[in-house]
């Protein structure tokens, strides 16, 4: 078996899902480019496993421990964008930017109030 076939396979793969991750808005959407990133990862270790005849078969065993990575990965990924969307109502990835603020960053008094604390921590420090 060619090494090429497989190592191309593997580059359109993963050259899809980074687009996918740079591109979309959808946070489902993106969680789907990650897992086809990850499964392009596991082409490759199967592939080099294959064409290196390693006894051992590690490109095996890491392509079966980087599928229960994957797969928690999307359970706890599916988990939080169901409680954010239960939320916000939306699973848009502009509109859910703000959530770690926790304030609206056009509203100029939020702005003001969160200047004002770092001058006091400073003074006190």
């Amino acid at each position: 078996m060619h090494l090429v076939y497989p190592a191309v396979l593997s580059a359109l793969l993963f050259c899809t899902g980074l687009y996918g991750v740079l591109a979309r808005r959808n946070v489902i959407l993106v969680l789907m480019a990650v897992e086809l990133m990850l499964n392009a990862v596991n082409l490759n270790l199967v592939a080099f496993d294959v064409w290196l005849r390693d006894k051992l078969h590690s490109g095996q065993a890491l392509t079966l421990f980087t599928i229960a990575i994957a797969a928690a990965e999307i359970g706890i990924g599916m988990a939080i964008v169901l409680a954010v969307y239960r939320n916000r109502s939306t699973s848009a990835i502009d509109a859910l930017r703000d959530t770690a603020e926790g304030s609206d960053p056009s509203d100029p008094s939020a702005t003001d109030a969160a200047t004002d604390a770092d001058e006091k921590a400073e003074a006190a420090a």
